[in-house]
């Protein structure tokens, strides 16, 4: 009686298992076989007392408990709420987890704001952005995420490739929108400052801002000079051979295509007074360049008086020719107009850049350093 009642009223349906009574019927159809394939006749036929007294344990009460029982004890009962559905208890199950995963949240993320100064305790926890995942009730699946990541940190799985994958992912997502709004930015604002004036008032020393010096050095001349002697006293000595050669060619060459030269072509001995004139000027010339160099790099205080006092002169005469209005306005305009130019054929240009392709080449290179 109450497999027919099963079979007519599908309990399994509630909880969509209706494929485990189908898996029920067709395992007794195929072991009671019916003319009409009946499976409410094949269990009226198996509990019967005449059937189960004439077979064996097996193909009675154990065929059962090991073919038909385990699929019946799948469709468990479960309680429903006020709400239709059923009562979900998980809450309950997951709790203790939830205390545990958010005690070690706050202790791991308090203990990052402690080891890196001027680091609050709620931005240490956007660090461990992925463990909110353990925390929230909803959604439970997302869990996957917090679980992969430790995981990976522990060394139990590989996550460099994915990881890898995501950042090339990411970098070409933004790269074209960012480097136009960089560069477009960037030109925007020289833009802006030729509309305000800003060059005139720095080429009459009306700083719009203020310059800070931090080590009372003029870091720029500073380096000049040192890449200046180090070309004189290091390189120069060493490059001697070449620049005397290729310098030697050039007065050959100027000296052959002069009419003194050509007219007095046939003078016995001119070839080898010729050379040996070459070989003295060029070695003159190379001596005087080197020596003015040399004594330009001294330090020489009337020298360098002189020389800011021509650059200062410089920059006052060339800020009031650039003041006057007709000249001001023409270089403004040409200036603006080529940056307007320039945004429009290169940062485009730029920013169409096969972007795939660069990443390629960027892992190539990053694939023979490994």
């Amino acid at each position: 009686k109450l497999s027919l009642e099963m079979i007519d009223t599908n309990p399994f349906q509630v909880a969509n298992k209706t494929g485990n009574l189908e898996k029920l019927k067709n395992k007794m159809r195929k072991h009671i076989q019916n003319p009409d394939k009946s499976a409410k006749e094949s269990f009226e036929e198996f509990w019967t007392q005449k059937y189960l007294a004439s077979h064996s344990e097996e193909e009675g009460l154990g065929f059962f408990n090991t073919e038909i029982k385990p699929l019946i004890e799948t469709n468990y009962y479960r309680p429903i709420g006020e709400n239709g559905e059923f009562v979900d208890l998980f809450g309950l199950i997951d709790f203790p987890y939830f205390i545990l995963f958010g005690t070690e949240f706050l202790a791991r993320t308090w203990l990052i704001s402690r080891r890196h100064s001027g680091l609050k305790w709620q931005n240490a926890m956007l660090w461990r952005w992925y463990d909110i995942f353990l925390l929230i009730p909803l959604w439970r699946w997302l869990r996957i995420i917090p679980v992969t990541i430790r995981l990976g940190q522990a060394k139990l799985i590989d996550l460099s490739v994915i990881t890898r994958e995501i950042r090339s992912g990411f970098v070409a997502s933004i790269a074209q929108e960012m480097t136009e709004v960089v560069v477009i930015q960037i030109i925007n604002e020289v833009q802006g400052s030729i509309s305000r004036g800003e060059i005139t008032k720095w080429l009459s020393q009306q700083e719009v801002r203020p310059y800070i010096d931090l080590n009372d050095t003029d870091e720029v001349s500073e380096l000049t000079t040192i890449m200046v002697k180090m070309t004189v006293d290091q390189v120069l000595p060493k490059i001697r051979p070449d620049l005397e050669a290729l310098m030697k060619h050039y007065v050959d060459m100027g000296i052959k295509q002069s009419t003194l030269y050509q007219g007095l072509q046939n003078v016995p001995g001119l070839g080898q007074f010729q050379k040996q004139l070459t070989e003295e000027l060029v070695k003159n010339i190379f001596e005087a360049l080197y020596d003015g160099i040399n004594t330009l790099i001294q330090e020489d205080p009337v020298a360098d008086e002189l020389l800011e006092h021509l650059l200062k002169n410089l920059r006052e005469v060339l800020g009031a020719e650039i003041k006057t209005k007709d000249r001001l306005q023409e270089i403004q305009y040409l200036i603006t107009a080529w940056l307007e130019e320039f945004k429009i054929n290169y940062v485009r240009r730029l920013s169409e850049e096969d972007l795939d392709k660069i990443l390629d080449e960027t892992r190539a290179i990053r694939q023979r350093f490994q």
